[in-house]
């Protein structure tokens, strides 16, 4: 006998739903014992993809029509309850009538929405083969005790009973059970594999996470030397050019001049207008700077607005939000990675008050997001993808500061979510080929990974431990600052005429920039370059930068003014930067900040030790030798502004102790980092990168975010009487339809019946919606039956079976249930919602959206719609 079938668009490749229930099949086969042949083949066919034939003369026709499907991947972890019953719905009536035929032709194949690439052999009952037929549905033998071949992917559909999945809808999250149970599936058919083929595909499967971190490490290196090239030869550009060679910078140009020697084959702007008086000079110079600095901001929000809206801003509260299972369409795509690498350079070299460091960790999370499509476990697995994403971001801190551990460590502390062993040890390989290939390039030919690495040659003393923490104080003040103040001009930039006018805001604030920067000497020069001398020791200097390393008191006292001075122009511009429609990083500004202010401290403690060299205090120093480094001063106060803003502590300390290679710099850093965070902690406990998470309205738990109020289940869950639910008995087409379109939820409960609301599963909206879409496009009719639990009684009538769309293990607990430990099963396995019975029934649910809007009502947080991008009740 063949077997045929007809094709069905399928909303992704990326799913492996199974249809049936291995009792549904062996109950349909038991039940046709008495057919014989063919018919009898058709008649379980038919029976197991919910349709009743009834001895019909066109059962053949119907069996012509049933649709392809593939094999199962969900799962769940666990369950505190598992039932297997539900109740009530909304508007939902039971069918009249009976179908026509056009509806006959639908029915068997439904559910089964996805098709399969590859062909399965099935037997009859006599053992005879014939053509394969579609996963997912079973056309074997009449008698079930004979069956020789039965399809793993409706054993795996019943032995998991997640069912199916349509592809994951923008700013939706994905079900990482559901994806963790389609990769235990995988493994499970791997493993079956035998022989030579077998060990080869399983040899292959193994190393292809290793492939991938190695190609993302390799090409974000790559990236991120070129990005330093071109960003450091356009902010030269501002000053003058190369006349040996228009596409070198000044350090290529000038590269075998002495410090000291003035180098003749770079021609400043004031040169090149044949500029004669000092004011002439001088106004020539700063018209270009203003112009060059202006037209670049400017070209990179064009180049953001009309190509990629996402490549604006850091990236990572959206990379944070994003591995932790929130879906942005886009925003890790191929236009983006473009448009950011451009962007991010004339940014850069605008002069504007941002870093590239930020940023960075975006771009290497775009490349980790576009190589996984080769791979179809990665491709085809959300919660596998964000595996690599991990490791990207590693790759992404690696590169931006020469830091590979510290790499690691950022993925593990600040972005990640869900972050097993493996995915550390990829980490560190992915971390550890980007900063080799970004050593090979060698972006500044110094041989240094990043333009600010430095090392200490004096040691510090224990009478500077106080003045450390001193700074820590200061960074953690300055954080707690800078969050609120740039949330609040954020907040109104979403909300006022601004943001109908976002080029016009770079163009204003890009010439505010360059007027202020050009008219202060510390400012004049790119964040990085200002960084790198505030870090060095005076001993390093081949040249004095405008007087940080002076011997004269006087001298030394002006500069501490400039300091200070460059410090708050920096917070002020930086304050207003961070935000506007550029990529833009933060950390480089808030070092610059730190530095500066360090930098003057270290200055005061130096002149304060050489005023008074006998004094108790510095008894420890050697004489006629300088004690006091104020270099070192200025690495430990950057350490303290960025992590008063980030709250970043381990991470950040190797970050520090990687840049300097000084080991015995860990404990000042370790100590003023702590003190930092405290202090910001102290004052409002959000991040930057999480404050915007909130502003934004992303659905994020952060995983270190604790909740300590007494309330159980309860009192935060939506009640049944508030929620609209399907009955499982039976409704129509029609007002399944109805309820769908109406109702802007994410998903229903099932429920065996109004009375009783047992409990039976869970249907996702976008599941209903695909499937109700197909029976409309077969002309299905309005009134026929939609079954989501076993039928009770026999029908001549046709119905659709929404089994294979019906989750049927959700997580359910009691309504007594603490909230602290929901909000560790949410955190920990990434649930979307969970069911609230008691003795079976249905009394409400709480999902993602629920707790984020009871934890900010419980902070007093009077914004409650938490539900910023437009996710509703259940965040799915």
């Amino acid at each position: 006998m063949t077997a045929y079938r007809t094709r069905s668009v399928s909303p992704s490749a990326a799913s492996t739903a199974p249809l049936l229930q291995r009792s549904s099949i062996d109950t349909a086969a038991e039940s046709l014992t008495d057919l014989e042949g063919d018919e009898a083949d058709m008649q379980a066919a038919a029976a197991a993809a919910g349709i009743r034939l009834s001895g019909r003369p066109d059962a053949a026709r119907l069996l012509n029509n049933v649709e392809e499907g593939v094999g199962s991947d969900p799962a769940s972890f666990s369950s505190f309850k598992r039932k297997t019953s539900s109740r009530r719905t909304s508007g939902m009536g039971t069918p009249t009538g009976s179908s026509s035929s056009s509806a006959q032709r639908f029915l068997g194949g439904l559910a089964a929405s996805w098709r399969s690439s590859s062909s399965r052999s099935s037997h009859t009952r006599d053992g005879s083969s014939f053509m394969p037929t579609s996963p997912g549905v079973y056309h074997g033998p009449s008698n079930a005790n004979k069956i020789d071949e039965y399809d793993p992917s409706s054993l795996e559909w019943a032995m998991e009973g997640t069912g199916r999945r349509v592809v994951y809808d923008d700013f939706t999250t994905i079900d990482w059970i559901h994806d963790f149970s389609k990769e235990r599936v995988r493994i499970r058919n791997l493993q079956n594999l035998r022989g030579v083929r077998g060990t080869l595909r399983k040899a292959y499967d193994a190393c292809q996470a290793w492939i991938l971190v190695f190609i993302v490490g390799a090409i974000t290196g790559w990236l991120a030397a070129y990005i330093d090239v071109a960003s450091e030869w356009a902010s030269d550009l501002k000053e003058g050019y190369c006349k040996e060679g228009f596409y070198l910078n000044r350090k290529f140009c000038c590269w075998h001049v002495e410090a000291n020697e003035e180098c003749t084959e770079w021609a400043t702007w004031s040169m090149t207008f044949n500029a004669q008086s000092g004011a002439a000079m001088w106004g020539a110079e700063y018209f270009m700077f203003t112009v060059f600095g202006t037209a670049f901001a400017l070209a990179s929000a064009v180049l953001v607005k009309v190509y990629a809206p996402y490549a604006a801003g850091s990236g990572i509260p959206e990379v944070k939000t994003i591995l932790g299972g929130f879906v942005i369409r886009k925003f890790l795509g191929g236009w983006t990675l473009l448009i950011k690498c451009i962007g991010l350079c004339l940014s850069v070299a605008s002069g504007l008050s941002l870093g590239k460091e930020g940023p960075l960790v975006h771009v290497a999370c775009c490349v980790g997001n576009i190589f996984p499509r080769i791979f179809d476990k990665y491709a085809k697995n959300e919660a596998k993808k964000r595996e690599i994403l991990s490791a990207s971001s590693a790759a992404g801190v690696s590169v931006a500061f020469g830091a590979p551990i510290g790499g690691v460590l950022f993925s593990l502390e600040e972005v990640s979510y869900y972050f097993p062993y493996k995915t550390m040890w990829r980490s560190f390989f992915c971390a550890m080929v980007a900063a080799i290939s970004l050593q090979l390039v060698n972006p500044f030919r110094t041989g240094k990974l990043v333009l600010f690495a430095v090392e200490y040659k004096r040691a510090w003393h224990g009478f500077e431990l106080p003045f450390f923490v001193l700074l820590g104080i200061l960074g953690g003040l300055y954080g707690s600052f800078f969050i609120r103040m740039n949330i609040r001009v954020a907040a109104y930039r979403k909300s006022s005429w601004l943001r109908h006018w976002v080029i016009a805001e770079v163009g204003v604030v890009a010439i505010l920039t360059a007027l202020l920067s050009f008219a202060h000497p510390f400012l004049r020069v790119s964040t990085v370059e200002l960084v790198a001398n505030l870090f060095k020791e005076c001993i390093d200097n081949e040249t004095d930068f405008y007087g940080l390393c002076s011997d004269h008191e006087n001298a030394l006292a002006s500069v501490v003014k400039y300091l200070f001075l460059a410090a708050g122009i920096k917070i002020f511009f930086t304050i207003f930067t961070f935000g506007i429609r550029v990529p833009a990083g933060i950390f480089i500004p808030s070092m610059a900040v730190g530095a500066c202010v360090g930098r003057a401290l270290g200055i005061g403690m130096q002149l304060w030790q050489m005023a008074y060299p006998n004094m108790w205090m510095f008894s420890s120093c050697k004489p006629h030798e300088q004690c006091v480094t104020p270099g070192t001063y200025a690495m430990v106060g950057a350490a303290a502004a960025l992590g008063g803003v980030t709250r970043m502590t381990v991470s950040l300390t190797v970050i520090m102790f990687e840049l300097t290679g000084a080991l015995t710099y860990i404990l000042p850093i370790m100590l003023t980092v702590m003190v930092s965070k405290w202090v910001g902690d102290a004052l409002g406990k959000a991040s930057i990168y999480d404050a915007l998470i909130e502003l934004n309205g992303y659905p994020f738990l952060d995983a270190k975010e604790e909740y300590t109020y007494s309330t159980t289940v309860g009192s935060v869950m939506t009640r049944v009487e508030d929620l609209e639910v399907i009955c499982g008995s039976g409704c129509t087409l029609e007002a399944l339809s109805e309820l769908v379109q109406t109702t802007g939820f994410k998903g229903y409960p099932v429920v065996a019946g109004l009375d009783g609301m047992v409990l039976v599963g869970y249907a996702g909206s976008a599941e209903l919606r695909y499937a109700i879409d197909q029976a409309h496009q077969n002309r299905c009719p309005p009134t026929t039956l939609c079954i989501f639990t076993d039928l009770q009684q026999d029908t001549e009538d046709p119905f659709l079976d929404f089994r294979p769309w019906t989750d049927q293990t959700p997580m359910t607990i009691s309504p007594k249930f603490p909230m602290e430990l929901v909000m560790e099963l949410f955190k920990k396995m990434g649930l979307r919602y969970v069911l609230v019975v008691q003795d079976g029934r249905l009394v409400g649910i709480v999902t993602k959206k629920d707790l984020l809007r009871h934890v900010s009502w419980k902070r007093g947080d009077e914004n409650e719609d938490v539900g910023g991008v437009g996710w509703n009740r259940v965040v799915g």
